[in-house]
């Protein structure tokens, strides 16, 4: 019996004692910040292990020897690909926490089941990074969900944030439905539920219309938790009615976690069905792009905005694997590479846009943008700091946005057929579509007349709390130097690529 890898598992230990700590803080003090602070140095001390297992090999106390630590008969592995998201994961609920603060105590929320919520839900994500089963996966899945649910409706006074709770309770359970459907028809034709144990067994079941089957139904659960057309409705109403923390978190963490679920199945679990898997999602990539820029441009509201955004951003991450797939081209190492870099670079620029739309919407009292107007005449650094993130959505040079549209034209391009070229002018397309929104924030924020009656003395003399400009300040470098330094960037998302190595293909 082979001993246990407690290096490897170590960061899913520390946050795993960290959700029953904060649980223990909640329960013995009425100082709830203390939840907060002691979330928060959980999650440092569980980031650093996930450094030194990157940096094993040159460091002396680390004794193992390779890049992958390959756990419980292979369904549980640490590479390069599952460290790089476990910081994603770890790095968001970092800033989601810092976010928090301030934002809960203001409105009398409870706090301390808050903090445990949320921790609990970056559990899940974490675990879900390493996950090489069906089994574990769904579990982290639904870790990552279940506590999500909660949050959404975090606001129990407030209608729509019971419905946003609602919608999304429902549509998860859908999604989660879909998946077991599919995951039960893929374990009663290959009699495994290993990732690549299935891609083995399924060369010889591959053409039964019950696998191709199970594939879609797989699929379509995962189009749900990434919020991609036509599987979007709920996302807009959730982010809208659910604190604007918690629709930070949904848009960067729990996303990230269903992309994570969704490349870890197609490329390791169904390398031999990318014909089944690969049009569908091609054809999913398109109309998310198109349907969330378009509904896009006639929102109002900022964190609808975004939401709509958040659907549009996922068209595009799904466009360089969608294409590869489709194409049966079998370049899956620069689609893989394309989509991870995108995501890593669209946590850093997402999160920092509801941040400054939170400090932004609590001082004006609205997230409406005719409220926004003037932004600049009474808060210069933060009609700034806004247009640094917007302008990086929109993906425009030197900030890190660039070089994820980048990575992602470079990737569909180079697929070098029709449906690499269709589907990078038509992200093109809506990347000109994207800027019209995006740059009517910026408009809006430096150009246009303060609201009447606005108060300007009174706005000008609030300031941003510690914690809200700590997490500003995190995102606005994040997003300078991965957009300065993009090669930065393209290491994190080479050294994430690694698990392409596992697929053979």
């Amino acid at each position: 019996m082979s001993s246990i890898d407690y290096h490897a598992l170590l960061p899913e230990l520390i946050i795993a004692a960290t959700v029953l700590l904060t649980l223990i803080v909640d329960l013995t003090t009425r100082k709830k910040y203390l939840v907060a602070i002691t979330a928060m140095v959980g999650l440092f001390a569980a980031f650093v292990p996930v450094l030194t297992l990157a940096f094993c090999d040159s460091l002396e106390f680390c004794t193992a020897t390779g890049a992958d630590r390959v756990l419980f008969g292979g369904t549980y592995v640490v590479d390069g690909y599952s460290l790089v998201f476990k910081g994603l994961f770890i790095f968001a609920a970092f800033i989601v926490i810092l976010l928090s603060i301030g934002f809960l105590g203001s409105a009398r929320y409870y706090e301390g089941e808050y903090y445990f919520l949320l921790i609990a839900s970056a559990m899940g994500a974490v675990v879900m990074a390493s996950s090489r089963d069906f089994v574990t996966m769904i579990v982290a899945l639904e870790l990552v969900s279940g506590p999500a649910f909660l949050l959404a409706g975090w606001k129990k006074a407030d209608p729509r944030s019971n419905e946003a709770a609602l919608k999304f309770f429902i549509t998860g359970v859908i999604a989660l439905a879909l998946l077991l459907f599919g995951v039960s028809l893929v374990y009663g034709l290959t009699g495994t539920l290993q990732f690549d144990q299935i891609a083995i067994a399924s060369v010889a079941v591959a053409d039964t219309p019950l696998f191709t089957l199970g594939v879609i139904f797989v699929i379509l659960g995962f189009g749900f938790k990434v919020s991609a057309v036509p599987f979007h409705f709920w996302t807009p109403d959730t982010y809208e009615g659910a604190p604007t923390p918690v629709s930070a978190w949904l848009s960067v963490g729990s996303k990230a976690a269903g992309f994570v679920g969704l490349l870890s199945v197609t490329y390791l679990a169904f390398p031999e069905a990318a014909d089944v898997w690969g049009p569908p999602l091609w054809l999913v990539a398109v109309l998310s792009m198109t349907v969330g820029n378009i509904v896009a441009i006639k929102q109002t509201n900022i964190i609808r905005m975004l939401g709509y955004s958040s659907i549009a951003q996922a068209g595009f991450m799904l466009a360089p694997f969608g294409a590869a797939a489709a194409s049966k081209s079998g370049n899956f190492d620069e689609a893989f590479y394309a989509t991870v870099t995108y995501l890593l670079i669209y946590a850093v620029m997402n999160l920092g846009a509801f941040g400054v739309a939170i400090v932004i919407g609590t001082r004006v009292g609205s997230y409406e943008l005719k409220d926004w107007r003037g932004l600049n005449r009474w808060a210069p650094g933060l009609a700034l700091t806004l247009a640094v993130f917007f302008m990086s959505l929109a993906g425009l040079p030197p900030l890190a946005g660039w070089f994820a549209k980048f990575a992602m034209f470079q990737a569909t391009i180079g697929v070098g057929n029709w449906w690499g070229y269709s589907i990078a002018i038509i992200a093109a397309v809506n990347a000109v579509i994207a800027f019209v929104y995006y740059s009517n924030v910026v408009k809006t924020a430096f150009f246009d007349s303060v609201p009447e009656g606005v108060d300007i003395e009174a706005l000008e003399n609030e300031r941003i709390t510690a914690p809200i400009g700590f997490a500003l300040g995190l995102t606005v470098f994040g997003v300078l130097i991965l957009g300065v330094f993009p090669g930065l960037a393209a290491s994190l998302g080479e050294f994430g690529a690694e698990v392409v190595a596992l697929i053979g293909g």
